[in-house]
């Protein structure tokens, strides 16, 4: 499909939600979406996005409410420091924060400034961004990423994590189905290169690759506090259906990094084809109550 008849189809509201979730879906897969009987991992995501409406997720999805969520169920150790919530880029108290720091917004993925001196900084110029973050939550509003439909937008700014001989930090992602961690992702080096790889729970390199992203061929070392990451991954995962658990491990220590329901928005494929079964395989979804539309308990 042409990028300009899509740009066109997804902004007329009165097409139903699976018409547009199946146009976007053939359009970054070139496969048809089966919301009937969905089998592939990426199918089964736009299914929990059409049918699995719980309200917890929007907390959970939204990067100041989870704070709540996991100082509740694994303790407020493993926050990351946070200097300050607001409403509005002008409210952002700049003054008030080190020289270094990272600005996010709370509903959405990708709105981060990472700030590493702030004497550079073009406060003006980041507040303009800030403000187009604050003007929608285009995730809902494009992708149906339900989670984020209700989040209210805000600002937050965080304590900025470094490893040290490093440029960027490394993310420990943890795919969790019905509670259970099957795969870990790995990226590295974000800041340049940015590489990617998936190791088991037993920390065997798994033998598939992201689509859109660059493989790691070398070997990961084990994160000294990998188990302590699996068992908090597990408890953050609670009963949902799939839940994505990330988390930062800097030289032993354990950040909690954010919860995701929608990784890449199910527009990204695994490579081999065949893993995209296998992985479709760990996520049992759940049924929806006779009578109702979708799903808005956890059984």
């Amino acid at each position: 499909m042409p990028r300009i008849i899509y740009r066109i189809l997804k902004n007329f509201k009165f097409l139903p939600k699976a018409t547009v979730l199946k146009l976007r879906y053939k359009y970054y897969t070139g496969k048809k979406l089966n919301l009937k009987n969905p089998v592939e991992f990426n199918e089964k995501i736009q299914w929990l996005k059409m049918y699995y409406h719980v309200p917890l997720l929007t907390q959970l999805a939204c990067k100041y409410e989870s704070r709540a969520n996991v100082e509740e169920k694994i303790g407020a150790q493993y926050l990351n420091k946070l200097y300050g919530v607001y409403d509005a880029p002008d409210k952002v108290e700049f003054d008030k924060f080190p020289e270094q720091f990272v600005l996010k917004g709370v509903h959405g993925s990708s709105l981060n400034i990472i700030v590493k001196d702030k004497s550079t900084l073009d406060i003006e110029a980041v507040k303009i961004k800030m403000q187009k973050w604050m003007q929608h939550c285009q995730y809902s509003r494009v992708g149906y990423e339900w989670a984020y439909k209700n989040i209210k937008p805000r600002i937050i700014c965080e304590k900025y994590l470094e490893e040290p001989g490093k440029d960027a930090i490394s993310d420990y992602k943890f795919f969790c189905f019905n509670g259970v961690p099957k795969f870990i992702q790995i990226d590295i080096d974000r800041s340049a290169e940015h590489m990617r790889c998936y190791y088991d729970m037993d920390w065997n390199k798994l033998p598939f690759k992201s689509i859109d992203m660059a493989f790691l061929e070398e070997d990961v070392d084990i994160p000294s506090n990998f188990e302590e990451m699996k068992k908090l991954a597990i408890i953050l995962a609670d009963k949902l259906p799939f839940i994505r658990v990330d988390f930062y491990a800097i030289e032993g220590v354990t950040y909690y990094g954010e919860l995701t329901f929608y990784p890449k928005d199910c527009k990204k494929e695994f490579t081999p084809e065949k893993y995209n079964k296998i992985i479709g395989d760990y996520l049992e979804l759940p049924k929806i109550p006779k009578g109702q539309k979708v799903i808005t308990s956890i059984s």
